[in-house]
């Protein structure tokens, strides 16, 4: 789901390869690290850094370097305090879906804040010069003062409006855990199998 978003994922784990390239591979994430100290999760964040805005997520104590250093930490629910405390945002589930609920609404939140200053320019730089009479003289045009005043209510009320369909926003387009059926779960977990035993294809 996060590349669908366009967002480049890198697993980071302290497993050994074999498990790792086998979770890998379910997810779709070309890129693996396996092996990893704590400090090397740290470092490598600050490679990544260089490149561009890095998201870490993670739940444990060797996750907690790497979330403190990245731009944006954010840390499970259900993790360890020390990975909590060192996170910038906390997701209230277990579910690595709030990780791309969370991105999802804060692209929303970003849209709508754009908006709302966008409209907010345009609407007082037209009503503030003509409440305050610079078009009297030229065009003939003025305002009364209840009715400015109720214009810069209705300016108020506009933008707290349009922040308000955050809260019709679904988050949750893309599949979740939820809705995963049964039988997906049993494949998922026996492919996992398969891939960290090393066993062949049937």
């Amino acid at each position: 789901a996060l590349a669908d978003m366009g967002i480049c994922c890198v697993m980071l784990t302290g497993d050994n390869a074999v498990t790792a390239n086998a979770i890998a591979a379910e997810a779709n994430i070309t890129e693996v690290q396996a092996s990893l100290l704590p400090e090397d999760k740290e470092r490598l964040m600050r490679e990544y850094m260089q490149k561009g805005t890095v998201a870490m997520v993670g739940d444990g104590i060797n996750d907690a370097p790497a979330l403190a250093r990245a731009d944006v930490g954010i840390a499970i629910g259900t993790g360890t305090e020390v990975a909590i405390d060192s996170a910038d945002v906390v997701l209230s589930k277990s579910s690595l879906w709030g990780v791309v609920q969370a991105i999802r609404l804060s692209r929303e939140t970003v849209r709508v804040i754009r908006q709302n200053l966008f409209w907010a320019l345009i609407y007082n730089s037209i009503c503030i010069p003509l409440a305050a009479g610079a078009f009297s003289g030229l065009l003939g045009i003025e305002m009364s003062p209840m009715l400015g005043a109720f214009a810069m209510s209705l300016s108020s009320i506009c933008v707290v409006s349009n922040a308000l369909r955050l809260n019709r926003f679904k988050a949750s387009e893309a599949k979740t855990e939820e809705n995963t059926t049964k039988e997906e779960k049993v494949a998922a977990t026996a492919l996992w199998l398969q891939n960290a035993l090393g066993l062949a294809s049937p």
